[in-house]
């Protein structure tokens, strides 16, 4: 096996001998044997079938059936007996080196669904020895083209590997699981609450595993009851997980919500626990539903207002709540209130410009904040009535208008020169249209992009029509915006 791995021109030599082997009946040769070929099975399959090794041993899965069934039914083999199972160490090379020669070949896949069944309920699970056969079972079910029936069993002796004591075996039901979810689904859902009650596990790999199971499980039918088990998670757990989960639940969100007040909600709910750890993206498009929901705007911006009153350490909740009072301040203050603790309290102006002052002078005011509540504060002077109020913006604008940080600086000078012309601050200043909404590829858990679909997008990208090349060299060199431009870097 060695020499054919440093050489693989050599395997030619082995061929002949190596099928001899599997059918040897001491169980030394006939394990070095199942491990030469295995190897040289693999090795083919790698170069892509090329020698068509794999074709070659396929005849041999009778006789490596026949063997796997002597081992499964034997009785007591003192020689051969570790706990009560016979040879488990040749059971789990049969099992492993049956998948290879049955993957893409419906007929081997028919020739071992049997003794694959007989595997998997006979196997004793109690020990640690008779959950490799069935890990190696489970395995080699899921690869090969099984029927329904066994592959469900399959599932389901996974999730008896997730109520395991051991560490490990929770582990790789949940790292199998993951590649199981798209091909049984339903079969998985069974065992939500087991995965759930994972996520509470004190072993970090564990965790993470679960969360990422979770988040393929999401579907129409249960996103309500998986969002808020995430959501109770997300309130307790480590930083580290804090970004990964945000984006994740608010793509199953805009994917699956039930509706609109839902969505709402379950990210104002992500915006409160966690805005320090929500991606940009996943803020842009709560912001992005609630400019295009006209009848959740004043119960959006109303629980906004409420959340940052209570904590103004959440950057993106300070961003989002930021941006939604400057936009829609007039359905805050002409509704006059917000939920605190079941109290309907009154929104005064005063309040509003205050909070935003305070988080002015805070700590948590960075660059990005400090320009969505400069540019919310200015919004808000056409959308206040006293105008004590609006001069005390303007004093606020004037104050950043010596600011280290030029684009702040450059905002708060513009603005500040806006209030000498009030007869266009008012246009300059109204609700922006609603941002069109761009469909986006967007896939929940682990999955990746193919590197053939990765190839072809690149090269559709560098087609360009002449017609097109023209415009772009006309915008992107002779402009004299883009000459300015230039010159002002």
């Amino acid at each position: 096996m060695r020499i054919c791995r440093k050489v693989p021109d050599l395997q030619e030599h082995f061929l002949e001998k190596a099928t001899h082997l599997l059918s040897d009946r001491n169980h030394g040769v006939l394990l070095c044997g199942l491990t030469l070929v295995t190897s040289l099975c693999e090795a083919d399959d790698e170069e892509g079938g090329e020698e068509g090794i794999v074709e070659k041993f396929r005849p041999f899965v009778p006789v490596l059936v026949k063997t796997l069934k002597g081992l499964a039914t034997s009785g007591y083999a003192p020689e051969h007996d570790v706990t009560g199972i016979t040879d488990p160490f040749l059971q789990v090379k049969i099992l492993r080196l049956l998948r290879i020669l049955a993957i893409s070949d419906s007929e081997v896949s028919e020739q071992i669904n049997d003794i694959l069944a007989q595997v998997a309920t006979n196997t004793d699970s109690s020990k640690n020895v008779g959950n490799s056969i069935l890990y190696e079972a489970v395995r080699t079910i899921l690869d090969i083209e099984a029927d329904s029936g066994l592959r469900v069993l399959g599932v389901n002796i996974l999730g008896k590997f997730l109520s395991n004591r051991d560490n490990n075996i929770r582990y790789v039901a949940l790292n199998t699981l993951i590649k199981v979810v798209a091909i049984e689904p339903n079969a998985v859902q069974r065992h939500r609450n087991t995965i759930l009650e994972c996520l509470r596990d004190p072993d970090i790999s564990i965790r993470r595993r679960a969360l990422e199971l979770s988040f393929t499980l999401i579907n129409e039918s249960n996103v309500r009851v998986l969002i808020r088990e995430l959501l109770a998670f997300l309130e307790v757990a480590d930083n580290e997980f804090k970004p990964t989960m945000t984006s994740q639940i608010g793509i199953a969100a805009d994917k699956f919500s039930p509706n609109k007040r839902w969505h709402v909600d379950t990210m104002l709910r992500v915006l409160t626990l966690a805005g320090n750890h929500v991606k940009e993206p996943i803020m842009s498009s709560f912001i992005r539903l609630v400019a295009t929901t006209p009848e959740l705007q004043t119960y959006a911006v109303q629980k906004l207002y409420g959340s940052l009153k209570k904590d103004i350490t959440q950057e993106s909740l300070t961003q989002a709540a930021a941006w939604c009072i400057g936009e829609f301040g007039d359905s805050l203050l002409s509704g006059g209130q917000y939920e605190e603790e079941e109290l309907v309290q009154n929104v005064e102006e005063h309040e509003v410009v205050g909070l935003f002052s305070k988080i002015l002078n805070s700590s948590y005011a960075s660059q990005v904040t400090t320009e969505y509540i400069i540019t919310a504060l200015m919004k808000l002077t056409t959308r206040l009535s006293e105008a004590a109020q609006t001069e005390r913006v303007r004093r606020i604008l004037q104050s950043h208008q010596t600011n280290l940080d030029v684009e702040v600086q450059q905002r708060a000078v513009e603005y500040g020169n806006l209030f000498a012309y009030d007869e266009i601050r008012s246009g300059v200043l109204e609700k922006m249209p609603p941002p069109q909404i761009k469909e986006e590829s967007r896939v929940l858990g682990a999955a990746a992009t193919s590197k053939k679909s990765v190839k072809a997008m690149n090269r559709r990208s560098k087609v360009v029509k002449p017609t097109e090349q023209d415009l772009l060299f006309d915008l992107m060199d002779t402009s004299p915006f883009h000459r300015s431009r230039q010159l002002s870097v």
